[in-house]
């Protein structure tokens, strides 16, 4: 059973404290932590006195969350065990549908499959037999689909070899062969803040220490904090996302692309952009791939673009890295399945038609989710994103974690700021992605305007957004 030192809960926990009783929200917060999978299911929970002497509060008022949480059923108590972690017996309240019980997750920032998928597969699928008579394991990749990445890199202004291509099961497989092969446990990575959380996760399991560099929807990345980061921290690997980062929507101008790269080059830092939104522009000019400022090694992924069910990412580096990747694959996997990788290439054959596709939907979704938010919540800070799938709505108050649990409850599931952090931070900020359907998207406003009510019934807030109940 894995037990969950005291420390690392305090850690986890943040900012928990709100106006109300210490008690319930040292509870709230256990429990969003236990929701968002950031505390797995069956760990044992520190004892009382321990947590209690490392939050500096009184035994009595941990001893009455944990109590909050067992007659929740998120914490089961055996002599013997102590308090672990559990979920209970019934699904997440939802608004009444008639009957149908329909729960809105908006936690992913993802888009639904794109119509072509459908003929691509079939097309594929009668060119799979080509392919039987061989064992049908290779950690690298089809040659043909590693040339075509190759020239669509070379379309982008990066001059591409296809040995210089591994195709992967999605962006997240990626990152993780690539800390395992870059980094050592004495190593340090640079990332920024806030951004993708299972890239952090990644790295910490490779890794010593992860270096934030602050990153804001409005005014970008720290060219101080990255300066420091790379001059200080000395960080072997440098984890980044230039293009619409997640869950900002910023994109990094081409003059501090420069600057990243030159600093990396003198510390001997490799730099992994992560280029998973890099292609989803609504009314944002092309900026050229990071590997275009000096020897970046890029990862792609069609779970963005095609759709999240087609496992297939890549990633662009020197053969070199390529072929070390290769050998530490063994170890974890034995290659990407034949046939998701012919339903790529029938998708890169009319992937710009897609991408026009793409571009019209996420327009009128951001178009959609900002008029709404601005009738329904006038007093947070939407910033107009130029590309990508979400905004980093800014609450203008540190209840995040309360607002996604008072969501949670009316059947929305949205990620807290703090998903998208280390340590907590974030309350002040919601992700809210602008990639589904409009009568979710509206849905999922008016149980948002419903929640923040619920948190201060001083905000004013319009009622004409409610979930319609049929």
């Amino acid at each position: 059973m894995m037990v969950l030192p005291a420390r690392r809960l305090a850690a986890e926990l943040g900012a928990w404290r709100t106006t109300g009783p210490a008690y319930g929200a040292l509870a709230d917060r256990i429990r969003l932590l236990t929701l968002d999978g950031r505390i797995p299911l069956g760990t044992r929970l520190p004892a009382e006195r321990e947590l209690a002497a490392q939050l500096g509060v009184s035994r009595t008022l941990v001893a009455a969350a944990y109590a909050r949480l067992r007659s929740a059923g998120y914490v089961e108590s055996t002599r013997g065990s102590g308090s672990v972690v559990a979920m209970p017996g019934r699904e997440v309240p939802a608004y009444d549908d008639g009957g149908a019980g329909v729960v809105l997750d908006l936690s992913k920032a993802a888009l639904p499959a794109a119509p072509q998928v459908g003929e691509a597969a079939a097309r594929a699928a009668q060119e799979l037999p080509a392919y039987l008579n061989g064992s049908g394991y290779d950690p690298l990749g089809l040659p043909r689909l590693r040339q075509a990445l190759a020239d669509r890199y070379a379309a982008r202004g990066v001059p591409t070899a296809p040995g210089q291509i591994m195709v992967t099961l999605g962006a997240q497989h990626a990152i993780s062969l690539l800390a395992r092969a870059l980094l050592g446990r004495s190593d340090s990575a640079l990332v920024e803040a806030p951004s993708y959380p299972h890239a952090y996760e990644a790295l910490r399991a490779a890794g010593r220490r992860l270096l934030p560099v602050a990153v804001d929807a409005r005014d970008g990345w720290d060219d101080d904090g990255l300066e420091q980061a790379f001059r200080r921290g000395r960080p072997t690997l440098a984890y980044v996302m230039p293009d619409f980062h997640n869950p900002t929507g910023a994109v990094m101008p081409a003059a501090q692309r420069d600057r990243l790269m030159a600093a990396a080059a003198r510390q001997d830092t490799v730099v992994v952009a992560d280029e998973t939104m890099a292609e989803l522009r609504i009314d944002a000019d092309p900026t050229p791939p990071l590997a275009a400022f000096g020897p970046a090694v890029l990862v792609g992924s069609m779970g963005k673009t095609v759709w999240g069910g087609l496992r297939i990412g890549w990633i662009r580096a020197e053969e070199d890295l390529i072929h070390r990747l290769v050998q530490s694959r063994y170890a974890q996997d034995l290659g990407t399945p034949i046939l998701e990788q012919l339903i790529a290439l029938e998708m890169l054959g009319t992937y710009d038609e897609l991408l026009l596709l793409r571009s019209r939907q996420l327009a009128e979704g951001r178009s959609h989710l900002e008029g709404l938010l601005h009738d329904a919540l006038p007093a947070w800070d939407v910033p107009h994103v130029r590309g990508g799938l979400c905004t980093w709505v800014n609450l203008g108050a540190p209840v995040s974690s309360q607002l996604a649990l008072a969501a949670r409850d009316r059947g929305l599931l949205l990620g807290a700021g703090p998903r998208f952090g280390m340590d907590g931070v974030f309350e002040r900020f919601l992700r809210v992605p602008f990639s589904y359907p409009a009568e979710d998207t509206r849905r999922a406003v008016g149980i948002l305007a419903a929640a923040w009510r619920s948190l201060d019934t001083r905000v004013p807030v319009r009622d004409d957004f409610a979930p319609a109940l049929v």
